[in-house]
C-alpha cells in the first residue's frame, strides 16, 4: 500500500531504519565489536585490539579461508553449469515435464541441509562409492545445495528473455550452438553472474552438510567459527567471522563490477 502523505513517509522511513537497525546492523555492529574487544563485561567493550585477528591469522584461519574459497568456487562453477544446463533443456520440453522435473530440481533446498549431509555420509561411506572422508564429499554436499538456487536464477532469466533474437539467428542460418554462445548466453550474462554470486555466497555460509562430512585437514570457515563458539573463544570465533563476511563482500561486489561492463551499465 503507498503513502502519500509527507507524515506517513516519513514514519515508515523510521520504522524501516529501526528494524534494518536492529535485524541487520546491530548484530554485525555486535560481531564487529566482540572480534576487536580486549575485555567486554559491560554494555561495550573496555577496550579495542586486534590480537584476535592476529590470533587467528597465526592459527588455522587461512587453511579455512582456501578451503572455503576453494569449495564456494568450485561447487558455484559445477551448479552454474548443471543449472544452466537443465534450464536450458526444460525449456524445450512440454508445460507437464518441465513442471515435474522443475520440482524434482528444487527438492534438495527444501531438505534441512543436516539431513542432506547426513545422507551423504551413508550414501558414500561404502564402496563402490567410498567418498567418506575425502574432499570431494564436501564439494557434492555443496553442489547439491545450491544447486536449485542457480536453476531457478537461471530459469527466471530464461523466462524474460525475448524468443525474437534467437529466432532471427536462426532465420541468419545461426547453427544451434553458435545460437547459444553468441546470443542467448551472452543475452543470459547477468543472470549467470547473479545465479555464480548467490551459490558462491551460500557455499561460504554453509554449515549443517559440511559439520556432518567435512575431513580433517579441510575445515571451511563456518566448520571453524563454530568450533570456536563451541569452546567459548567468542572473540576469536567473531574475528574468523569478520575474514568471513570480508571475503564474500569482496568477492560479490568484484562480481557486480563484472555484471556492469557485461551490460555496459
Amino acid at each position: 500500500m503507498l503513502v502519500w502523505s509527507r507524515p506517513g513517509r516519513i514514519v515508515l522511513w523510521m520504522l524501516f531504519a529501526l528494524i534494518f537497525g536492529v535485524l541487520f546492523l546491530a548484530p554485525l555492529a555486535v560481531i564487529l565489536l566482540s572480534s576487536l574487544a580486549d575485555q567486554w563485561n559491560g554494555v561495550l567493550p573496555r577496550g579495542l585490539t586486534t590480537a584476535h585477528y592476529a590470533d587467528v591469522a597465526r592459527g588455522a584461519a587461512w587453511n579455512s579461508v582456501k578451503a572455503s574459497l576453494i569449495t564456494g568456487f568450485a561447487a558455484s562453477a559445477l551448479a552454474l553449469v548443471s543449472g544452466t544446463w537443465a534450464a536450458l533443456s526444460l525449456r524445450l520440453q512440454g508445460p507437464a515435464l518441465k513442471r515435474l522435473l522443475g520440482l524434482l530440481f528444487f527438492i534438495p533446498s527444501a531438505v534441512p541441509s543436516v539431513s542432506v549431509g547426513l545422507g551423504l555420509l551413508v550414501a558414500f561411506s561404502h564402496p563402490p562409492l567410498l567418498l567418506n572422508g575425502t574432499i570431494a564429499i564436501v564439494m557434492i554436499s555443496h553442489f547439491v545445495l545450491i544447486s536449485a538456487f542457480t536453476f531457478g536464477n537461471v530459469s527466471a532469466g530464461l523466462a524474460r528473455l525475448s524468443p525474437d533474437f534467437e529466432q532471427v539467428a536462426s532465420s541468419l542460418g545461426a547453427r544451434p550452438a553458435y545460437r547459444l554462445w553468441h546470443v542467448t548466453l551472452p543475452l543470459l550474462a547477468p543472470y549467470l553472474v547473479a545465479a555464480f554470486g548467490l551459490s558462491f555466497a551460500l557455499s561460504m555460509g554453509e554449515l549443517g552438510a559440511t559439520v556432518m562430512v567435512y575431513p580433517p585437514g579441510w575445515v571451511t570457515l563456518p566448520v571453524s567459527i563454530f568450533s570456536l563458539t563451541d569452546r567459548g573463544d567468542i572473540f576469536a570465533g567473531a574475528a574468523l567471522t569478520m575474514i568471513l563476511v570480508a571475503a564474500t563482500l569482496i568477492l560479490l561486489l568484484g562480481l557486480e563490477r563484472v555484471t556492469k561492463r557485461a551490460t555496459g551499465a
